[in-house]
């Protein structure tokens, strides 16, 4: 899962437009607003294509940003549910 929020920031934050990325990508605005917005996953040479884009080299940006762990079902439970299941 993407993080969509930092993704967004760090293309605006190098002077990128969506549409130029969508374009270094091979992808419409529309294919990548879906990937960016976690509607569909970003294939690996996505991703490479990316971090070499924004010039992400760091394993631990990379891996915060693109597999961004989903919130558990242990998350959406009420503390008082936590406490009932032993969770």
């Amino acid at each position: 899962m993407t993080d969509t929020e930092v993704l967004k920031e760090l293309i605006i934050s190098k002077g990128l437009k969506l549409k130029y990325v969508a374009q270094y990508l091979g992808l419409s605005s529309y294919g990548l607003s879906m990937k960016i917005n976690n509607e569909r996953e970003f294939k690996t040479s996505e991703v490479a294509a990316l971090c070499e884009l924004l010039e992400i080299e760091s394993l631990e940006v990379k891996e915060a940003i693109f597999f961004k762990q989903k919130d558990d079902f242990k998350s959406t439970l009420t503390d008082k549910e936590k406490k009932a299941n032993k969770y």
